[in-house]
């Protein structure tokens, strides 16, 4: 008999176009195991455990039900497993983020130790993060001529299923349990993926960029959770995308993905503060009022409906339409004067695509700490900002149902009806026009500080 392989799935829970599943499969029979390591389990909202609990109870499934879960420190689930089978490699995707680099490293030591070793293939994303690079080898800090590098490596295209001789032990260990949640999840399977691949490329690509701004239709892909779990590559889509309007337009955010997470590996202290150093000492505000104020945003009660509807869709379904993030992150920082990393720890604890590099990078462009950011003198007006991109108040009323009875004129501004706001409608915490202009005043005494 050949000697087992153990294969370490992460973020890669599928079965077709899979290189480092297809060499372990060309090496031996394959011990398929999942390790759920506490530092990152214990750290992931309720939405994503249950996201990832599906997807493992999938994927256990599609391997015949041979997958082992480990639970534990990974580089001592991953020994005990190779002594306990007699298997020598370990292979898996690479992980290119801070946390999951420094765990490689435990764990290629510690099978080195016995003899064996960690082979580490392809990558989560289209180009690897780290690959793309300007001409004189310097790293790239803004997304344009990022995307254009990124697009002249290009991808390999995608492989299809891996035929698999599937290997266990005994005792597979406890399945993750699904935490309770209140959130509509999408289903978290490879099949339910490809539904939602092919809805979406049927028709939508061709026009998302005509309507990937509009919260109000369904004309975005919705394919980040699965995206983040590895339940779809991106290279699988990108070789369906041809040079159109809204395929180009949707392969450029494909790349925003990609672009964040060259960025979080090349600058892992930008994962939990400022990119740009010299925006770390805004001033903030902090104490019992603005707890209270991040409270009501959090909740959806802050007066603006553009910005309650968001904060409402984000609790029912653990994502947020991606022009809507930016309008939530905005009024946070720069109407309520409150730190973005609170903004972007509430994300992670209820997204169910909560994806560290594109999350935190995102908050940072709104705040004006990253990388390619929006000057800090842009503040997104939640009024404005609700008229142009949700002018029938079609999103407004399906997640703040109290205004449903007003005009879409009155929809984005209830204090302006006649007849005065809903009762059961908060009025606005803050004045935008004013926090706008102490936002400004801000900005400026840290030039001036730092001059």
């Amino acid at each position: 008999m050949s000697t087992p392989v153990v294969f370490w799935f992460r973020r890669d829970l599928r079965l077709r176009d899979h290189p480092a599943l297809r060499l372990a499969a060309e090496s031996g029979p394959v011990v398929p195991v999942f390790v759920l390591d506490p530092a990152l389990w214990d750290r992931s909202g309720a939405n994503r455990r249950a996201f990832l609990a599906e997807a493992l109870a999938s994927l256990d499934d599609g391997t015949d039900r041979h997958l082992i879960v480990g639970h534990g420190a990974p580089e001592r689930e991953l020994v005990e497993l190779c002594a306990q089978v007699g298997a020598e490699r370990v292979i898996a995707t690479a992980d290119f983020g801070p946390y999951g680099t420094e765990r490689d490293e435990r764990v290629a030591e510690a099978l080195a130790s016995l003899g064996g070793g960690l082979e580490l293939v392809d990558s989560p994303y289209a180009v690897p993060p780290g690959t793309v690079t300007k001409g004189d080898g310097g790293s790239y800090k803004v997304f344009t001529p990022f995307f254009r590098a990124w697009k002249k490596i290009g991808w390999a295209a995608p492989d299809g299923p891996v035929e698999v001789e599937w290997s266990t032990v005994d005792d597979r260990g406890q399945r993750p349990i699904a935490p309770e949640t209140s959130a509509d999840l999408p289903t978290a399977t490879e099949a339910a993926a490809w539904e939602r691949v092919e809805w979406f490329l049927a028709d939508a690509v061709n026009r998302y960029h005509e309507r990937r701004d509009d919260p109000g239709v369904d004309g975005t892909s919705r394919l980040s959770p699965y995206l983040k779990w590895g339940l779809l590559h991106p290279r699988q889509l990108l070789a369906r995308l041809d040079d159109s309007p809204g395929p180009e337009t949707f392969r450029s955010e494909l790349a925003w993905r990609e672009f964040y997470a060259d960025v979080l590996h090349r600058w892992p202290h930008s994962a939990r503060g400022a990119f740009r150093p010299e925006m770390a000492d805004m001033e903030l505000d902090e104490g019992p009022d603005a707890d209270e104020r991040f409270a009501a945003w959090a909740e959806g009660r802050t007066g603006y409906p553009i910005v309650d509807a968001g904060m409402r869709q984000l609790v029912g379904e653990g994502w947020m339409h991606n022009r809507v993030r930016m309008i939530v992150a905005s009024f946070l920082v720069k109407d309520l004067h409150l730190d973005w990393t609170r903004g972007a720890r509430f994300f992670m604890e209820h997204l169910v695509d909560g994806d560290l590099a594109s999350n935190n990078h995102g908050w940072q462009w709104v705040a004006g700490t990253g990388t390619d950011a929006a000057p800090y003198f842009r503040v997104f007006n939640p009024v404005t900002q609700s008229q142009k991109f949700d002018p029938t108040g079609r999103y407004i009323r399906r997640w703040v149902p109290e205004l449903e009875l007003l005009s879409d004129k009155t929809v984005h501004a209830p204090w302006t009806e006649a007849a005065g706001a809903p009762a059961a409608y908060p009025a606005p915490i803050v004045d935008h026009g004013a926090e706008r202009e102490e936002a400004l005043r801000r900005y400026d005494r840290l030039k001036a500080r730092r001059a």
